[in-house]
């Protein structure tokens, strides 16, 4: 179970958006902003919208520092 937490963890701080203004930007890095205007008009349906509010959650808690440790510095 630790395991499966810690890669979700490492997922999470990997993931990285797929279109817009911030493409190709890790998630973790995206602008709270972004998030919140996602918020209200909606978030994508799937995986992408489940991390985006996954995110928005911990920078909601200023918790997003704890995932920059695990960003993969090599993609």
């Amino acid at each position: 179970m630790v395991d499966m937490d810690k890669k979700h963890l490492i997922d999470l701080a990997n993931a990285r958006m797929p279109f817009g203004k911030y493409s190709n930007w890790r998630l973790i890095d995206v602008p709270e902003h972004y998030f919140i205007w996602f918020a209200r008009k909606g978030f994508p349906k799937g995986r992408l919208g489940a991390l985006m509010k996954e995110i928005l959650e911990l920078k909601e808690g200023g918790l997003e520092n704890m995932l920059k440790p695990l960003k993969d510095n090599t993609k």
